[in-house]
């Protein structure tokens, strides 16, 4: 007969390597508004898969696209988390 062991031992072994780094959530957290204009957009997105798209689903899609727009550039150019605007 053999006996059934648990590999928890080696897997939880290298569980504080499998962390993400500081650098990773740093990068994770600068990639956040872009992430988060895609999300909304993919939400006005699916809301319109089985039906025909409303006046306000379009307006609803088209602010969506600039705002995914808009991060994307913010990110590229360094903006992210600054206020204010450009002269």
């Amino acid at each position: 007969m053999n006996n059934i062991v648990t590999v928890q031992d080696a897997v939880t072994a290298f569980a504080d390597f499998m962390e993400p780094t500081d650098a990773e959530l740093d990068a994770i957290d600068a990639e956040m508004p872009v992430i988060r204009a895609e999300m909304d957009l993919l939400d006005a997105q699916i809301i319109t898969i089985d039906r025909t798209p409303t006046e306000l689903d379009e307006r609803r899609i088209r602010r969506a696209r600039r705002r995914v727009l808009a991060a994307h550039r913010d990110q590229v150019n360094g903006t992210v988390g600054q206020t204010g605007g450009a002269a």
